[in-house]
C-alpha cells in the first residue's frame, strides 16, 4: 500500500490544468476537404452511372423495336402464293389495334390476292425510328425492296417505303398502324 499523502491547497502540482495538446488545424482542414472531395466524386459517379444506364436502356429499346419492325416488313413484303393463308395469318398475328381490325376485315380478299400473285422476296434496305410517341409506341420508317421472279424468267424489283407504328403489348411488339409512303 502506498502511504497516505496529505494534499494542501497551496500545492500547485495537483491543482493545475493539464497542458493543452497542440492542435493540428491543417490536418483537420485536410481531412474535411478530403471528405467533401470523396462525397463529390461518389455523387458524380452515381449520376454518370444513372445517365449511362438510362441511355443503355433506351438503346436496347430502340434495337428491340427496330428488330421487330425489320422482321415484320420483311415478312409483309414477302408474299407466298403457295401458303397464302399462312402468310395472311402470320401478318394478322403481328397486328393490333386499327391495323389488325382493318386487316381482319379484308383477310379473304388479301388471301385471294396473295394466292394469285407471284412469289416475292422482301428485304429491308434501311430502317430507323422516326419518333417515340407519348403512349410508348414508336413510329419506324422502313425502306424495303421486293424482288419478284416472273414466269417468263424476268426479275422485277419494286421499292417501297413504310411507316410502321409499333406498340408494345406485354412482352411483344405489335403493329398498330401501317402506312405506305409514296
Amino acid at each position: 500500500m502506498s502511504p497516505l499523502r496529505r494534499v494542501g491547497p497551496a500545492d500547485p502540482v495537483n491543482f493545475r490544468m493539464p497542458e493543452p495538446r497542440p492542435r493540428h488545424r491543417a490536418l483537420a482542414l485536410a481531412s474535411s476537404v478530403a471528405v467533401v472531395a470523396v462525397l463529390a466524386c461518389v455523387s458524380f459517379a452515381a449520376l454518370v452511372f444513372a445517365k449511362h444506364h438510362t441511355v443503355y436502356r433506351a438503346q436496347i429499346r430502340d434495337a428491340d423495336v427496330i428488330d421487330f419492325v425489320k422482321s415484320f416488313v420483311t415478312n409483309y413484303t414477302s408474299p407466298d402464293p403457295f401458303h397464302a393463308n399462312d402468310y395472311a395469318n402470320s401478318v394478322l398475328a403481328q397486328g393490333t389495334g386499327k391495323f389488325a381490325t382493318a386487316y381482319d376485315k379484308s383477310l379473304d380478299t388479301i388471301v385471294i390476292q396473295v394466292a394469285q400473285s407471284e412469289r416475292g422476296f422482301g428485304a429491308v434496305q434501311e430502317i430507323g425510328i422516326e419518333r417515340w410517341n407519348s403512349d410508348g409506341s414508336a413510329d419506324v420508317i422502313a425502306v424495303a425492296m421486293m424482288t419478284t421472279k416472273m414466269p417468263d424468267g424476268k426479275t422485277y424489283e419494286s421499292p417501297s417505303r413504310w411507316v410502321v407504328t409499333a406498340t408494345r403489348e406485354g412482352e411483344r411488339w405489335k403493329v398498330s398502324d401501317l402506312k405506305q409512303v409514296i
